[in-house]
């Protein structure tokens, strides 16, 4: 095995996760990244002085990245300061429409309480319930699972495990059984928005989706120095162990011999053989012949239409007035459905939509006092439709009226200017990430079985694998990183067997 080479295409978190594993068990490693620096959508921009972070802002499921980190012989402590947060999020429908929730669950209970009644605290707490017994039901037998299908998970879940899932018809959307425990409308909308942490609607995902509530209310961390850091820290892992890391170093082509992967073709012509390549990138980038015609049979056509959200983002070093604001912050529309039939079915920026806004600057705890400039990354859901439409200037501006408009209806004044802005569109995010149309989950999850279709670690093509946010399990940091390890135990499986 230690004489066995692996190339990586793509420093993501699911390929550093699985160049980390790899290497850490002695095989050769090579990671090739087109950018200049580690994390793939976990991105970083400079503002003047102020580095901003422009992709994932939040760390939840710690536990996963304990165990990478376990695995490879060191601590995560040793490499990343994490900083729990006690209030999860900020809700605001109006000025004086506002709801927190807590690390605390009998906080968030309480706060619940306050907002829309005792009924819907209680509501609360049946669907937190449920939402952990979803997740222990799936934790084992399909997150982690290296290629999951609805037979096999029922098999494995046992008349037992199935039972914590027996709540949850198989035809729900995450929105009709929201449904069942909350009646107030804001609720249901403040709920059902954990679909969109996965690209998707909350009228048409499935409702197992209310798993990422439990997920969160496990913890939510901030990182010292910036969610960077975590990709640093893996990629300073990875090289510990012996892997190479080069970066600005774009692979154009898959090389296939004898049925099999065989190497990379970099844009600059040399060619790198390998006894096997992870790929982390968007499987719709092989299927669409992106990385050379012969690997494009690799997955089965990835369908433009079913892609995830994309999203429309300010970064901003700005002064704030009027909201409290918490780090992580949400400010929501006044119709959700009509939100997202915009995105979803008309292909447009919403004409109100829910905004979220981090305030990267604002302390840990409970503290919202913040005097000057501060970082903001602001986020309104967009459709995936980069690769065919240019968003002008004339198209921004009108959005942006539209956001900081309903902003200020909220109670939250930006000052901001245009020197001290960068905005990012579906068009860019489709050049940073190709075959997308800028969409940034992967597919959405839309139906219920569209979490068995999602590609799994390997391919059709022996000794290519994929990994990353796109593939199975699923979008997120942590699912993102939970792919890396099924990459990296299916490629150390074949080839020990071969």
């Amino acid at each position: 095995m230690s004489r066995k080479n692996v190339i990586v295409v793509g420093a993501g978190i699911g390929g550093l996760v699985a160049a980390v594993q790899l290497a850490a068990r002695g095989l050769q490693v090579q990671v090739l990244e087109r950018a200049g620096t580690p994390g793939g959508k976990m991105r970083e921009i400079t503002l003047g002085t102020h580095r901003i972070d422009a992709g994932p802002t939040v760390l939840t499921m710690r536990r996963i990245f304990e165990d990478i980190f376990a695995d490879a012989g060191a601590t995560l402590e040793d490499y990343l300061t994490l900083e729990p947060l006690e209030i999860i999020a900020r809700h605001a429908w109006s000025e004086h429409e506002r709801l927190d929730l807590f690390a605390d669950h009998e906080r968030t209970v309480d706060a619940i309480g306050d907002f829309a009644g005792a009924a819907e605290a209680k509501g609360y707490r049946a669907f937190r319930d449920r939402a952990r017994m979803i997740y222990e039901t799936l934790e084992t037998t399909f997150i982690h699972a290296p290629r999951p299908s609805f037979f096999g998970l029922m098999k494995r879940c046992g008349l037992r495990g199935f039972g914590g899932l027996s709540g949850v018809k198989p035809y729900d959307s995450l929105w009709d059984i929201l449904g069942d425990y909350f009646k107030d409308q804001r609720l249901r909308q403040l709920f059902g928005r954990y679909s969109t942490y996965c690209g998707s609607s909350a009228f048409q995902a499935p409702a197992t989706l209310m798993l990422i509530a439990h997920a969160e209310q496990q913890g939510v961390w901030s990182v010292a120095g910036g969610m960077q850091q975590v990709a640093s820290a893996l990629a300073q892992l990875a090289e510990k162990h012996g892997a190479s890391i080069e970066y600005h170093q774009e692979v154009v082509e898959i090389l296939t011999e004898h049925g099999h992967s065989s190497g990379v073709r970099l844009a600059n012509g040399d060619v790198r053989a390998a006894d096997a390549v992870v790929v982390n990138a968007d499987p719709a980038a092989l299927s669409q012949g992106r990385l050379g015609k012969g690997a494009s049979r690799a997955v089965p056509p990835i369908r433009p239409a079913g892609r995830s959200l994309s999203a429309m983002t300010w970064c901003l070093s700005a002064e704030t007035q009027g909201f409290p604001l918490a780090r992580h912050n949400v400010f929501f529309g006044r119709d959700y459905a009509a939100e997202l039939d915009d995105v979803f079915k008309h292909a447009r920026l919403p004409r109100n939509g829910t905004v979220y806004v981090c305030a990267q600057d604002r302390g840990i705890g409970e503290s919202s006092s913040l005097h000057g400039t501060e970082r903001l990354l602001l986020l309104l859901n967009a459709p995936p439709i980069g690769d065919k439409h240019r968003f002008d200037a004339a198209e921004i501006a009108q959005s942006e009226e539209r956001v900081f408009s309903h902003l200020e209806h909220c109670g939250l004044r930006v000052l901001r200017t245009p020197e001290n802005c960068q905005v990012t569109t579906p068009t860019e995010f489709e050049r940073f990430f190709p075959a997308t149309g800028g969409a940034l989950y992967g597919q959405a999850y839309h139906g219920w079985t569209a979490a068995f279709k999602r590609p799994a670690s390997r391919t059709r093509i022996p000794r290519l694998y994929l990994a990353g946010g796109s593939t199975h399990p699923g979008a997120g940091i942590p699912m993102a990183a939970v792919s890396g390890r099924l990459a990296a135990a299916s490629l150390i499986e074949d080839l020990d067997s071969s």
